[in-house]
């Protein structure tokens, strides 16, 4: 198992330890002239020759008088500032793959500083765990320390952390290695962890966690995380952590399977997340749950129409056994929800349906209570990570009846599918008010500011914004 990233000490250093950085400036096109007029005359000349004009994303380096590079301006066009996926600060994540190595600093005016710092440092991921040879070096970004360069610098790490978990191929990130990596976690910061495997699965009952996971000879299990005093605000974060999916014996074709690395993509997000809130020491009692699982195909696969008794007593007709996510989460948002907390967020690839509805960069939100929906909401535009809100739909839960069992874990039909999926997990949290749902794709397509093509831990950041406004830095 890869040690935790800590990518933020390659790119970040404090701007106070260093005797000089160049400047980069982000320049919008209405500022060009003004952000020209600071630089010596032949710098200005350059500038005018190679033709930068404010262009989105464009960068131009000024020479020195010795013919060294002075600084560099970078274009944000007219990107607008709310840019849900891009905002004009998030732009700033280009940078490492168009500057040269050495020391820098951002300057210029209406962005978010602390955005661009952090788009900064997302940019620079690489996934190189199976790469041969030694890694080109990465221009470093400076910030002070009074403007919160250890905060970002742990939101960075965070981030990556949960992306290396997504991008590892199958055969090195079974349920066995997802435990690790999250000890690894509760070891770096202190916190208890335990795990239930195998066979005690049903012992303690967790059967439909056991279910999905009994064909493969990497066994099962719930990873339960916890930390922070017993009296302050209970955050409970649950993931999905299917580390592969073949679909069970409704076996996906080969073309589907290609990017089931990524389906413990909720559990690689509940982990990041739960890095950013322990780095940041907030006044909360934190407890991950990862339901971890691999759904193969053997002789003691579970079955379509197999009938399961859940930990809530509820009794599930399988319907289909790809639509098992739905299953290890319905036991682990049981135990979540028996001890109410004040806040339970559900992160899962769980459907092909929301990507259908909202595409790769946008995952859809379920939540009922209006207050923290907008507010997640509101979060997520503010740093770049954005995302929907869709209904868990009371109409459509009648397409969830069995005629053998108290529900089936699919409906019949393609309609509707992410929601009928938010409806089966509503079913297993009757305790809890303040529940959110984050159906993710956990991947990204195709490289963009915030980072590369690859794994990626959607709506992490935009809970973490929302809890560290509203929840002050634990007592020491």
């Amino acid at each position: 198992m890869a040690s935790i990233n800590t990518l933020a000490s390659e790119v970040l250093v404090d701007r106070g330890s260093l005797a000089q950085t160049r400047p980069v400036r982000l320049v919008r096109p209405a500022e060009e002239a003004r952000a020209v007029s600071t630089l010596t005359p032949s710098q200005a000349t350059w500038l005018r020759n190679v033709g930068f004009k404010g262009q989105a994303k464009r960068l131009a380096l000024y020479p020195s008088a010795d013919g060294g590079i002075a600084g560099a301006v970078f274009g944000l066009g007219d990107t607008p500032e709310r840019n849900p996926v891009e905002p004009a600060a998030a732009l700033a994540g280009y940078l490492p793959a168009f500057l040269p190595p050495g020391d820098y600093h951002l300057e210029g005016e209406g962005f978010d500083h602390r955005l661009a710092a952090i788009a900064f440092g997302l940019g620079a991921y690489r996934f190189r765990r199976y790469k041969s040879g030694a890694s080109e070096p990465l221009p470093r970004l400076a910030v002070a320390a009074a403007a919160g360069r250890d905060e970002i610098a742990a939101v960075i790490d965070a981030i990556a952390f949960g992306r290396d978990l997504i991008n590892t191929p199958a055969n090195d990130m079974g349920p066995g290695e997802l435990e690790a990596a999250a000890r690894q976690l509760a070891e770096l910061h202190n916190a208890e962890i335990s795990s239930i495997v195998g066979g005690d699965l049903i012992r303690k009952n967790f059967p439909l966690i056991h279910a999905v996971g009994r064909a493969s000879p990497r066994a099962p299990r719930l990873i339960d995380m916890a930390f922070g005093r017993a009296d302050a605000p209970k955050v409970t974060l649950v993931g999905k952590g299917i580390c592969f999916d073949t679909g069970g014996l409704d076996i996906k074709p080969s073309s589907a399977m290609l990017l089931m690395k990524k389906d413990m993509g909720g559990a690689a997000a509940a982990l990041a997340l739960a890095h950013m809130i322990l780095a940041a020491k907030l006044d909360v009692r934190l407890r991950v749950l990862i339901a971890a699982a691999e759904n193969s195909v053997a002789g003691d696969a579970f079955r379509p129409g197999d009938v399961i008794r859940s930990r809530s007593g509820k009794t599930v007709e399988i319907g289909n056994t790809d639509a098992e996510g739905r299953l290890v989460l319905a036991d682990a948002l049981t135990l979540a929800d028996e001890e109410r907390p004040d806040y339970l967020f559900c992160f899962s690839t769980l459907t092909g349906a929301a990507r259908v509805a909202l595409g790769p960069d946008l995952p859809p939100l379920f939540c009922e209570d209006d207050a923290l929906a907008q507010s997640l909401q509101k979060s997520g535009t503010a740093v770049a990570d954005p995302m929907w809100r869709m209904p868990f739909a009371p109409s459509y839960d009648a397409w969830l009846d069995s005629p053998v069992a108290d529900m089936n874990n699919v409906a019949e039909g393609g309609f509707a599918g992410s929601i009928v999926a938010a409806n089966f997990l509503r079913r297993f949290v009757p305790r809890t008010p303040r529940f959110a749902h984050f159906d993710i794709y956990g991947w990204r397509p195709a490289a963009k500011a915030l980072g590369p093509k690859g794994g990626e831990t959607q709506a992490v950041r935009a809970i973490y914004e929302l809890l560290r406004q509203s929840h002050p830095v634990r007592p020491q």
